[in-house]
């Protein structure tokens, strides 16, 4: 981030200086007390758990350059505790907001470009090949951590910095209004909407509205020269083709139907993954070979591929450096340790990223007499059909028949039921607790076998997978 004085900060917050220099520059900010890089402004957050403004004075006992506060109280202790102190303290009416009206200003400052990457499924894969497609001729930043909602983007906008060409920037929806508020922080060049899926269907109760919502990612798209600005769809999702008149934006699709301009055919399994033929505007140019498994990763290639075309990389090369991708965190991760390969998809689930992950499982080979495991857990916030979903999840994965699927959630109870309404309950086993999971995985689990993992982030299966790789 560009360094701001304190002046701009209450500029662009609105707040009252209580305390300090004015003239004085900060050049970031931190939401932890615990750790205050140099330089830096203390942003308290109210949780639902924990109240960050408790910890003002830890902060700036460890250096905090400034603070902002919806609270007076901590801030008047502190001056009134330490008179001499030259930190400069800020009282606004809400910290949230603050910080996104910092974020905001802090992209404002920079000529760097950017990409939003959005959807129901696949946001993180999509932004990581949209990344490595474009690191071929570009400096790229892409969203760290889970830096994808009303706290995390403006986290990430303020890492900005114009050493970089581009910036790709994951954008997450939980509640209804949240997508539309960050992209409109972000300025953006153009944006993807991977998919349109059943996640978060309690607060949208249909995919038309959780289709309109996911349009809001053009808000980021604030200025004047529309022309500039395209919005990449999905072609094979119908929900999206439906909305592609209706965004007020030049629309263009990737798939591997007729009505994709960036489009795979001839796809095939290749060594545990996937390769396809390229093909741009009906020419095919050449083919591509993924390092990731997973029929689906070939849709989140080609939405690279046109991000890459659109900001001027050579797609050749695009190629080349999307196919030395080999995965991220959480999500289709290989983990081979003592004879077993472990596939960590534990970071989200919803029933189209569950399907795909099972199919993923399906079609990976393992020696004679080794197993399939499936480890599969809660779907959460699917609404008043979470039921439902959880069954058709249970159905579909009797179809892919893994040798065998342990299961445990209280949601999970219908993919139990699923199993013995398809006759596969000899192969299914439920838990009530991860503990009871953990500990039948332990003794279930030999050398040779392939173990996948899937749930919810709250189901914490990533934890669950740590203690097996423990023992």
């Amino acid at each position: 981030m560009k360094e701001i004085t304190i002046q701009e900060l209450l500029t662009v917050t609105g707040g009252k200086l209580l305390s300090g220099d004015p003239s004085v520059r900060f050049d970031c900010f931190s939401t932890d007390s615990r750790e205050i890089p140099e330089n830096a402004l203390f942003v308290p957050i109210a949780g639902e758990n924990i109240d960050g403004h408790r910890f003002i004075g830890k902060a700036l006992e460890n250096g905090a350059k400034a603070v902002i506060s919806a609270q007076e109280a901590p801030l008047l202790a502190w001056k009134e505790a330490h008179p001499e102190a030259k930190q400069a303290l800020i009282l606004v009416d809400d910290t949230l907001s603050a910080v996104q009206k910092l974020g905001a200003y802090a992209r404002s400052l920079l000529s760097i470009r950017a990409v939003g990457v959005t959807g129901s499924v696949g946001k993180t894969t999509t932004r990581e090949m949209i990344a490595a497609a474009l690191s071929a001729e570009k400096k790229v930043y892409r969203t760290g951590k889970n830096y994808n909602n009303k706290l995390g983007v403006p986290i990430t906008l303020s890492e900005l910095s114009d050493e970089d060409d581009l910036a790709v920037l994951e954008l997450g929806l939980n509640v209804p209004g949240e997508l539309g508020l960050i992209s409109s922080l972000c300025d953006l060049s153009c944006a993807v909407i991977t998919n349109i899926g059943v996640a978060h269907m309690e607060y949208y109760g249909n995919q038309d509205r959780l289709t309109e919502e996911k349009m809001t990612v053009t808000r980021g798209f604030y200025d004047s020269r529309k022309e500039e600005k395209t919005l990449f769809l999905c072609g094979d999702d119908p929900m999206l083709v439906k909305y592609q008149g209706l965004t007020g934006y030049p629309v263009v699709f990737y798939g591997t139907g007729e009505n994709a301009r960036y489009r795979g055919v001839n796809i095939r399994p290749e060594n545990g993954c996937y390769a396809f033929d390229f093909v741009k505007d009906g020419k095919t140019l050449f083919p591509v070979h993924l390092s990731v498994p997973g029929a689906h990763n070939v849709l989140n290639a080609l939405a690279a591929f046109a991000v890459a075309d659109f900001f001027g990389v050579d797609l050749q090369k695009a190629a080349e450096s999307l196919s030395g991708y080999g995965g991220f965190q959480g999500r289709l991760q290989r983990i081979e340790q003592d004879g077993v390969l472990y596939i960590d998809d534990s970071y989200n689930a919803s029933p189209d990223s569950m399907k795909a992950g099972l199919k993923v499982l399906s079609e990976m080979a393992v020696q004679e007499g080794s197993r399939k495991i499936a480890v599969l857990g809660d779907m959460l916030e699917l609404g008043p059909d979470s039921a439902r979903f959880h069954y058709e999840v249970g159905s579909y994965a009797c179809k892919t028949k893994p040798d065998l699927l342990f299961l445990t959630g209280k949601e999970a109870k219908m993919m139990e039921k699923a199993c013995i309404d398809s006759g596969y309950a000899s192969k299914c086993r439920y838990f009530e607790t991860s503990e009871e999971l953990r500990d039948a995985l332990s003794k279930e689990i030999r050398p040779g076998d392939l173990v996948y993992f899937k749930a919810s982030h709250g189901m914490h299966f990533s934890g669950l997978l740590q203690e097996l790789l423990k023992k």
